[in-house]
């Protein structure tokens, strides 16, 4: 994809790049978050089981869940979509605070991200029938990113009887509940696909899940999220500061979380049947529930103001270094094995895909351009080496 005339790659990248056009509207909303583990993964790999086969004891029939039904495409969002669905009473609530927090959160982010490149988000807003509703940003073609997208979400769901007792850590638990779960989900996710490849690809997501009482089990609720990083050439001191940034946010709260949740990105992030990560990893984190609501928040809500600080710097610092078309090639190479994760790993992204989710919204995270090639191989010693050992072996950067 060819960047702007006045970049200075044009005359390396024009001749090889086609603009694509701007897909058209679209009617169905993502689901909160590209990553899941743990709690969530349990929860998805659940739901998604129990869509294919139901129990022998008891079936539910599935077709009259309304929040199967299809989304709604809206010409502006409402000022909350859980007050429009709970009333005034839920402004105090945890979940309307979150979607208050996730929506500043994306306005901000969206802001930095187009200040930098000069292009504006396209926006698409939906309602669900059940309740909630998602607002969607993403521009393609820009000046700096050949893609860039956030995403929100607030929904109102049902789940199985299946996926409850993954979702709760009661997996022999005797249910006496009838029928579906209820639930509730609320997140923000992007990703951010530069076009040189000396500027790293980033992504991010944080959600706040709860689900009722239900079946003589107490309602749940936890926070998760992360932000990782996806270089094609390795900085040194670009790591340090990204994962520094990280650090210092967790350090705040609690100095465990941070070697912690690296670990856990670390391990998220492997692509089995490469046996490498798809990128220099970040933090990771799911089931958190060990403290205060209050204090939990505070430390999404961290998370979320740091990643413009831990990012934007990294991609200015190198949007307008030059490159040959090895390197691009390279670039494209790296991108393949994102794709490769995201579409057979990633626990957000095959849920999506198997429950009937928005599909633009669900593969916002595909770069526009990727490449495989047979057997393609760095030599040892080269830039292109250094990465791929460092996303076979991760390093310690902080």
């Amino acid at each position: 994809h060819s960047p702007s005339p006045s970049h200075p790659t044009t005359r390396i990248m024009a001749t090889r790049f086609a603009r694509t056009p701007t897909v058209g509207r679209s009617r169905v909303v993502v689901s909160p978050g590209s990553s899941r583990s743990s709690r969530s993964s349990r929860l998805l790999a659940s739901t998604a089981k129990a869509s294919a086969k139901t129990s022998d004891k008891k079936k539910t029939d599935t077709s009259k869940r309304p929040e199967l039904e299809g989304h709604v495409a809206i010409d502006a969002p409402p000022a909350s979509f859980v007050t429009e669905r709970e009333g005034d009473e839920a402004k105090d609530s945890i979940r309307h605070k979150f979607e208050k927090l996730i929506r500043e959160s994306q306005d901000s982010i969206c802001a930095a991200i187009t200040e930098v490149d000069g292009m504006e988000f396209r926006e698409d807003a939906y309602t669900r029938p059940s309740g909630g509703g998602g607002i969607t940003r993403v521009f393609q073609g820009g000046n700096v990113w050949e893609k860039a997208g956030v995403n929100v979400s607030v929904v109102y769901g049902l789940m199985p009887p299946e996926a409850y007792r993954a979702a709760t850590g009661n997996d022999d638990a005797e249910l006496n509940g009838e029928g579906f779960v209820p639930f509730f989900a609320a997140g923000i996710s992007s990703v951010m696909h530069p076009h040189n490849p000396h500027a790293p690809t980033m992504h991010f997501n944080y959600r706040y899940f709860e689900t009722e009482q239900w079946g003589g089990i107490p309602s749940q609720w936890w926070f998760g999220g992360g932000c990782d990083i996806t270089p094609s050439y390795l900085y040194k001191d670009d790591m340090e500061h990204f994962h520094g940034t990280l650090k210092n946010v967790c350090d705040e709260h609690d100095e465990a979380y941070f070697p912690k949740f690296k670990q856990w990105a670390d391990d998220y992030f492997m692509i089995k049947h490469r046996g490498e990560r798809r990128g220099c990893g970040g933090i990771f984190f799911d089931d958190l529930n060990d403290k205060p609501k209050e204090e939990l928040f505070e430390f999404s809500k961290q998370c979320q103001q740091s990643v413009v600080p831990a990012y934007v710097p990294l991609v200015e610092k190198h949007m307008n270094d030059e490159f040959t078309e090895d390197q691009k090639r390279w670039q494209q190479a790296r991108r393949g094995r994102y794709v490769e994760f995201n579409l057979v790993y990633d626990r957000g992204t095959t849920f999506g895909l198997k429950t009937g989710g928005r599909i633009e919204s669900i593969l916002m995270s595909m770069p526009l351009t990727s490449r495989w090639e047979y057997d393609y191989v760095p030599e040892k010693g080269t830039p292109e080496w250094d990465l791929l050992d460092a996303c076979q072996t991760p390093r310690d950067w902080v």
